[in-house]
């Protein structure tokens, strides 16, 4: 069984997997007008410099002026609308890939946030955080 395979009979809405192959694709083009039309108004971002909400405009600044590369490893659904995604990632600078996780939300065909954490383990951790949080709304 192949990774997109597993997102459907894990039940993960197809809606979530689709928000988030545009979001990498967006990124790892380099490509700030595809990149700001793949998240919401604001998106949440965490990241090694801060966390908080920003513009569609902002998160298009930073794709182009980090240079990172996210190349998905592993995909671990968390909820309909929570996945985590296992990353190699790598800058214009990077000898070599350094792997993360990225906690995604999506709203519909928009990613809502993307908490890039140091590790898979940090990552699903928090995702069971926010899963819990949501469902006690």
């Amino acid at each position: 069984m192949n990774v997109c395979e597993s997102h459907i009979v894990l039940g993960v809405d197809s809606s979530l997997e689709a928000a988030i192959n545009e979001w990498h694709a967006g990124v790892n083009a380099g490509d700030p007008q595809r990149s700001a039309g793949a998240v919401g108004d604001p998106v949440v971002v965490l990241g090694p410099k801060g966390a908080g909400p920003i513009t569609p405009a902002q998160f298009a600044e930073w794709v182009e002026r980090s240079g990172i590369k996210l190349t998905p490893r592993s995909w671990h659904p968390v909820s309909e609308r929570l996945m985590v995604v296992e990353e190699d990632a790598t800058w214009p600078e990077s000898t070599k890939p350094t792997r993360v996780a990225t906690v995604f939300r999506a709203s519909g065909a928009k990613i809502t946030a993307a908490l890039r954490l140091p590790d898979l383990k940090a990552a699903l951790e928090l995702a069971h955080i926010c899963r819990e949080m949501a469902a006690t709304e």
